[in-house]
């Protein structure tokens, strides 16, 4: 699933085109506002296969949502560079990087982000606002709704759904645009043990039937049992056993 490279000079031929996500001696430092630099990742390179369910873990400060974010197109790097299905991104523009985000990647979240004001099927179909929603848009919203186990329920408002709901209907909501990757941060958070498997089998479901990459950035153990591989962060770091 992943072939990591640990403290190496690499090259685009390390990795075949069966990969989908590519980074290569990926460093990020934060330096503004701090009395001396911050390191969050150091010289990482890995490769993500397509069609993998991979978790990513590790303590607070260990970098993996520094970079999640940096693969999900939300922050740059300091050094180094990402590749998405083939696409190098840390050369892009914020523009293109828009563009990347609309069409290969979708979200999910641990606090769901929902609209309150706003239908279920309506959050969905929110990242198609700046395109404009057409009327076989919204048919596929309540598609995908059904693909989720929520196809009753796309007229209710978050407050008159549950939590478990809510997170599928983030789920669909990330699902709109086909993504090619699914990035998820801390999707069982806010969940119940019951409902937080629920959640991870959903996503496994999704990953197999429509060949979707999921990577999931984690603290919860019982995810770690059910993904085909643990990408442990330590230092800025990745540690496969």
């Amino acid at each position: 699933m992943v072939d990591y490279i640990p403290d190496q000079q690499i090259t685009d031929h390390e990795f075949s085109d069966e990969y989908i996500i590519k980074t290569y001696n990926l460093t990020k430092i934060y330096y503004e506002g701090l009395p001396s630099e911050v390191i969050a990742l150091k010289n990482v390179s890995f490769g993500i296969k397509k069609c993998s369910f991979i978790a990513i873990a590790g303590p607070s400060g260990s970098g993996k949502s520094t970079l999640l974010n940096i693969l999900g197109c939300m922050d740059s790097t300091t050094s180094g560079r990402v590749l998405l299905d083939d696409i190098e991104v840390t050369s892009l523009s914020e523009k293109d990087l828009a563009d990347i985000r609309k069409t290969k990647i979708g979200f999910v979240f641990q606090d769901f982000l929902l609209i309150p004001t706003l239908s279920a099927i309506d959050n969905v179909l929110l990242p198609l606002i700046p395109s404009g929603i057409k009327k076989e848009d919204r048919a596929r919203a309540q598609e995908i709704l059904e693909q989720v186990g929520l196809g009753n329920r796309a007229k209710h408002r978050p407050k008159e759904l549950s939590g478990g709901e809510k997170q599928r209907v983030a789920i669909a909501r990330a699902l709109i645009q086909s993504p090619k990757i699914i990035f998820a941060d801390e999707p069982t958070g806010n969940l119940d043990t019951t409902t937080g498997e629920d959640i991870i089998k959903l996503l496994r479901e999704l990953n197999k039937s429509l060949g979707i990459t999921v990577v999931i950035v984690t603290h919860d153990l019982m995810i770690m049992d059910k993904v085909d591989l643990v990408l442990n962060m330590r230092d800025g770091g990745i540690h496969i056993p």
